[in-house]
């Protein structure tokens, strides 16, 4: 593994072990790939609650609660969607920090007003939703890869700070 994924894995453990939280995934683009940076450090299982790879829409809709109408209306790339997920992943879970990823990883599959590598992330903490848009480059695996250092970025920022750095809260 990747020792600055690595790194960041762990410190997302070590904050939720000490903060008292569980923690879980909900993923599109990524394919699971968060999850199993978390479970590549010893010890995740304290506080790791599991993960949910929703590459589908019937199973976004099924297994983390996503709305249909988000996803016709807005479509599975989008800031609603994102959000639908990590609300939907602290249901499902019941974890307490929840964050969640679907994009464009590409390289196909993109348009002019969601280009290849446009992705969305959730947070969803103490009843606080969070989301967060970014636009990586054209190639999958990178893509990828900056979605799961995004994704555990937020996580370590949402628990050292309560608001995770360059996200929006959701009006509740």
């Amino acid at each position: 593994m990747d020792s600055t994924l690595y790194g960041k894995a762990a410190r997302v453990l070590e904050l939720a072990r000490s903060s008292g939280l569980t923690v879980a995934t909900v993923e599109s683009c990524t394919g699971g790939l968060i999850a199993a940076t978390l479970t590549g450090v010893p010890g995740a299982s304290d506080v790791f609650a599991g993960g949910l790879v929703v590459y589908s829409n019937a199973l976004k809709t099924s297994l983390a609660g996503v709305p249909r109408t988000v996803l016709e209306s807005y479509g599975a790339v989008s800031s609603q969607c994102a959000v639908a997920l990590a609300q939907g992943g602290s249901k499902a879970t019941g974890a307490d920090l929840v964050v969640s990823v679907t994009g464009i990883a590409g390289p196909g599959g993109g348009s002019p007003e969601k280009p290849v590598g446009t992705t969305f992330f959730g947070i969803h903490l103490s009843g606080r939703t969070f989301w967060m848009r970014q636009v990586f480059g054209t190639i999958r695996e990178q893509n990828r890869k900056a979605s799961v250092l995004t994704a555990l970025d937020a996580m370590i920022s949402a628990m050292e700070h309560s608001f995770p750095s360059g996200f929006e809260e959701v009006d509740t």
